[in-house]
């Protein structure tokens, strides 16, 4: 009887409690749940997007952009038809990097290296794998290119086979701001804690096309004064190779030939500071994926000028892609002028550091948070995107806005409910599925424009062809006489 009784209580409760939310709805916040991807484990936020939250975020800025028509400036001969702020692309910044595409399609003879930034969306090489792979099916390449000595995401990647030893001590510019030494191109360095254990790395290749071998595998280390290191190289035979840390970035070739299976031993090789390993080919096109869970681009803004000059002498980049946005969502404010700002001059360093590189920015993807019980576009998305285009027209960057090309609002409600789904259920998030599409994206617009290069380029070779060279003129002139 009593058990009868408190079932009628609960159950009016429940009655009640459904009746009052349903009345009081209208005067509910819209946005009544978290986002799950914001309360993940894995989610890190770099104490510099912090700051300048803090620092700027309540500055306002006067919008002189969004009516402007972008008028490009001629580059070689080359100029790209004028632009609105809506339907912007900005081609005509890439015409250095359209041009060595350009070299090597019609020479077959040398290379072009691209460094593809971003955060947790490339985490794993998704996305980057598939760019990576259309480019080397148009341009040739072989290889993964430059791979961390230790990474939170190599379990996840599908590209390479990636393993080491526990006791790497790694430092990020997501975490420390003042490293033991400069930080690497991919925003790591590395020590070998090898005092009581030998440590090591271990790579085998995978059967992604263009990757199923690791093409000349050469370990990019710093200066230190010791000299007593070696690095044991597992390649059939073992064979010991001496560490020489004199200049402020050096590098050793492991092995001239391409291997399927790597495995490097380091002795006495602590206070050396390890970058990576980079496999490629030398010819055709090579991509480094730098992804960093939980970066917004701001730590960047750390690179050494000098140790980024000396990488640019060793790899010459001449494409960074610059890929974030997910991490920047949801602060608080729908202003993202002050990111505007700091991008810019994130930019700006990144061209001091990599002197004549084209830069591309990809927009943020379509991200959906629920409001009303129901999935949206996230109020964010489009204010955010909006900033990202106006810091590539300020900066002079090419731009390729993901979440319209994705389709726009509510895209990714599409991209995850599609059968077979696109996208995680964070809402956030592509699958492998969705990364081969978003990589297809990415390419195609690079590519169409790569298309439009050639044909204004031979429309000024044929110009230039028209108009006779003056001792031609002068030779005429005397023959009429």
């Amino acid at each position: 009887m009593n058990t009868s009784k408190y079932f009628i209580q609960a159950l009016l409760v429940v009655v009640f409690s459904t009746l009052f939310f349903i009345v009081f709805k209208e005067f509910l916040p819209k946005k009544i749940f978290p986002d799950s991807s914001a309360s993940s484990k894995n989610r890190v936020v770099d104490s510099l997007l912090l700051e300048a939250i803090a620092k700027d975020g309540s500055i306002k800025e006067k919008d002189t952009l969004s009516d402007k028509i972008i008028d490009y400036k001629v580059v070689d001969g080359i100029q790209f038809p004028d632009e609105t702020f809506e339907e912007y692309k900005g081609n005509q910044y890439l015409v250095t990097f359209f041009e060595k595409l350009y070299q090597l399609e019609t020479t077959k003879q040398g290379n072009v290296r691209i460094a593809y930034f971003g955060d947790s969306m490339t985490d794993g090489d998704l996305i980057v794998k598939d760019f990576r792979t259309y480019l080397q099916e148009r341009f040739g390449g072989k290889g993964v290119g430059f791979v961390n000595i230790t990474s939170e995401s190599a379990s996840s990647r599908s590209s390479i086979t990636h393993e080491f030893s526990g006791n790497w001590n790694a430092q990020s510019f997501l975490k420390v701001k003042s490293p033991s030494r400069a930080f690497g191109v991919n925003g790591h360095v590395f020590f070998a804690n090898d005092t009581s254990n030998i440590a090591w790395v271990k790579f085998k290749a995978s059967q992604t096309k263009f990757a199923n071998e690791l093409p000349r595998p050469t370990l990019f280390y710093g200066s230190a004064k010791n000299y007593s290191g070696r690095v044991f190289c597992a390649v059939g035979d073992t064979i010991g190779k001496k560490l020489t840390p004199s200049a402020i970035l050096n590098t050793l070739t492991l092995s001239e030939g391409n291997l399927k299976n790597l495995k490097v031993n380091f002795s006495k090789a602590d206070s050396i500071p390890f970058y990576g390993i980079n496999f490629d080919d030398g010819k055709g096109v090579h991509v480094d994926n730098f992804s960093n869970r939980g970066n917004s681009g701001l730590p960047l803004g750390t690179f050494n000028k000098a140790t980024m000059n000396a990488f640019h002498a060793k790899l010459d980049y001449d494409l960074i892609v610059l890929q974030y946005g997910a991490n920047i969502l949801n602060y608080g404010s729908l202003d993202y002028s002050w990111y505007e700002r700091r991008m810019t001059k994130i930019v700006a360093h990144l061209k001091a550091c990599f002197p004549g590189v084209s830069i591309l920015i990809i927009s943020t993807a379509d991200k959906s948070s629920k409001y009303d019980l129901e999935m949206k576009t996230d109020a964010a998305v489009i204010p955010l995107n909006t900033a990202q285009k106006r810091y590539a027209i300020k900066s002079e960057s090419s731009f390729v806005n993901l979440y319209m090309l994705m389709g726009g609002d509510g895209s990714m409600v599409k991209w995850v409910e599609v059968v077979p789904s696109k996208a995680n259920k964070d809402y956030t998030h592509f699958n492998h599925r969705g990364a081969k599409e978003v990589g297809n994206i990415i390419f195609t617009q690079v590519n169409q424009g790569y298309e439009m290069y050639k044909k204004l380029r031979k429309k000024r070779k044929t110009t230039l062809s028209d108009q006779k060279d003056p001792t031609d003129l002068l030779k005429d002139s005397i023959h009429e006489e």
